[in-house]
């Protein structure tokens, strides 16, 4: 492709709204544009890119028999009320009504409609294992689109779906995906780590999550530093801690403590440590029929992890109580619960509450708090959970020794273990060797394909803009003369250009009438691998000038012996 002929505009300027390298660089180099929040036009340059990915993942999927095919992108709503994720789904999901008044929803992932398919089609345990998978466009309305196509509101991935008759067969079959997920990274030369993760919406048994390791990603991980252990932090279980002292239990005592409401506040006025504290947490669990309040009891040196809260009660979606509900409850404003003496209302108690002896929290009333309170004695809590977020150097759940550490990534791969979820809900069976109905025992496994894309991009940039890989770069060799209307210049430029083509290798040549300076601050943004440069200069010798944008290495390569060292570089 000759630049001149290029749908193609870098941008000197960050654009403000911008918020990760990979949304910057992107936007500058002329990849994408954003249309609106969290929605964005993928213009040549990108959808190369996009493409090598997706065929990537395609040669891989294919190598472990995966079939590919396409599936609606709008959804009925008939489907998700069989298996009861139309109204679990909560607020992400996009739902539309047609002009007859019928409800469709964007599809956000496809395991209702794949199982439709499967239960129409395959009858016999003979037609097993199969797995189907497709690349498409899904939608979901994220409350807060950000980091540019790493969360977005419409994006382009893979999803696969495997059935089986046997758990044996499917947990091989899982463990075949795994591996054809950790080829995809490799082959896209990142730095990445599986961790296990939550199944979320999706549901099932077990799932891992494939995360490209990015100080800038939103994800966090929770590794091991001795067993290795990897967890993505809503996942990672936390342990009860041993117990340490042998406190006497004191009686309880109210004290005054006038507009402390927060365990820092009370903290600092009894002078007492913050792991002497239980918070007292008044939540709403919001169900398909229903809404119930309950109790949610922490030590104050932690945090709630509200993954696990939400699982545990299988609810559509869980929030704080308003102001009114707590006074209700509790009889007090905010910053005033506690649990002793609440009553008609369940409460949760996390692992970090058990072995804390002579505790402060909440007495239910304005302006004063509990000393000495203790489990059991003064309440009892109905569940002892494990419910809060694990933090550096706790024990870990493998090996119990504190070697935790918390790094940062961003996921691009998800795989999980349905079991018989969608099958069972929505009764799709086969018939086995004895002629008897059993259900599909069922995976999933999804890959964000323009997520891939920038993901590259936060582990593989510079000061001056993309350093891609010589397998997803858009183009692998940018041809660059130094002055195109030069007639020498141009001949040469021309040579090597149409030989690259004959020899099927993706190139570029610049023959814009720009200043080398700007030639060159385009290559480097746009991230080519590998730039030639012709000039009088290097042509008094007949020389050419190579430069790999990985390394900033530069050579002086005769130009009888081009091409031959490019064909090194293995852009064939």
């Amino acid at each position: 492709m000759k630049l001149t002929k290029l749908f193609f505009n870098t941008k000197r300027e960050n654009p403000s709204d911008a918020d990760t390298i990979s949304n910057i660089l992107m936007i500058r180099s002329g990849m994408i544009r954003k249309l609106s929040a969290g929605i964005y036009e993928w213009l040549p340059l990108g959808l190369k890119v996009l493409k090598k990915v997706e065929q990537i993942i395609r040669e891989e999927m294919n190598k472990i028999d995966g079939q590919e095919l396409l599936l609606p992108l709008l959804l009925p709503k008939d489907l998700w009320l069989e298996t009861g994720r139309w109204n679990l789904y909560g607020k992400e999901l996009f739902r539309i009504k047609d002009r007859k008044n019928s409800e469709f929803c964007l599809g956000p992932t496809h395991e209702e409609v794949i199982t439709d398919i499967v239960r129409k089609e395959v009858k016999s345990y003979r037609q097993l294992p199969l797995m189907l998978y497709q690349f498409g466009t899904k939608f979901r309305d994220e409350i807060r689109p950000r980091f540019g196509v790493i969360r977005a509101r419409e994006f382009y991935m893979k999803d696969a779906y495997s059935f089986h008759a046997t758990e044996e067969d499917a947990e091989n079959y899982y463990r075949k995906v795994y591996d054809a997920y950790c080829k995809i990274c490799d082959r896209c030369s990142f730095k990445y780590k599986v961790v296990e993760a939550t199944t979320g919406t999706i549901g099932g048994k077990f799932s891992h999550e494939f995360m490209v390791l990015a100080d800038t990603g939103e994800e966090e991980i929770v590794v091991c530093q001795n067993c290795g252990y990897a967890a993505n932090i809503e996942k990672a279980e936390c342990l009860i801690e041993p117990e340490t002292t042998k406190e006497k239990m004191l009686n309880l005592e109210q004290v005054y403590t006038p507009d402390k409401k927060t365990v820092e506040e009370v903290g600092n006025f009894l002078n007492i440590s913050l792991d002497k504290f239980i918070k007292t947490l008044i939540y709403i669990a919001e169900y398909e029929n229903k809404t119930e309040p309950f109790v949610v009891l922490i030590n104050g040196k932690y945090e709630v992890n509200e993954t696990k809260l939400k699982n545990y009660l299988n609810c559509n979606e869980i929030k704080l109580a308003t102001p009114e509900i707590i006074f209700e409850i509790t009889g007090a404003p905010v910053g005033f619960a506690g649990p002793v003496g609440l009553s008609s209302i369940k409460i949760l108690s996390d692992y970090s509450v058990v072995n804390l002896v002579n505790a402060v929290s909440g007495a239910n009333k304005k302006d004063y708090h509990m000393k000495n309170i203790n489990i059991n004695r003064d309440y009892k809590p109905d569940e002892i959970l494990d419910l809060r977020k694990i933090q550096k150097n706790d024990l870990c759940p493998k090996c119990k020794t504190r070697n935790l550490t918390i790094i940062h990534g961003i996921e691009v791969g998800h795989t999980f273990k349905l079991g018989t979820k969608y099958s069972k809900s929505l009764s799709a069976f086969f018939l086995d060797v004895n002629g008897e109905k059993q259900y599909f025992i069922m995976g999933c496994y999804g890959i964000g394909v323009s997520r891939i894309v920038a993901a590259v991009i936060e582990q593989s940039h510079d000061e001056n803009g993309i350093i891609w890989p010589v397998n997803l770069a858009p183009y692998k060799v940018i041809v660059l003369p130094v002055d195109y209307n030069d007639p020498k210049i141009k001949q040469v430029s021309d040579e090597i250009y149409n030989k690259l083509l004959e020899l099927n290798i993706d190139v570029l040549l610049d023959d814009r009438n720009e200043r080398p300076g700007v030639k060159f601050k385009d290559s480097d943004l746009i991230g080519i691998p590998i730039r030639i440069t012709v000039s009088n200069k290097t042509l008094k010798e007949n020389k050419v000038e190579i430069k790999m944008r990985n390394t900033n290495e530069i050579k002086l390569i005769d130009y009888k012996n081009l091409f031959s060292e490019i064909l090194t570089y293995g852009v064939a």
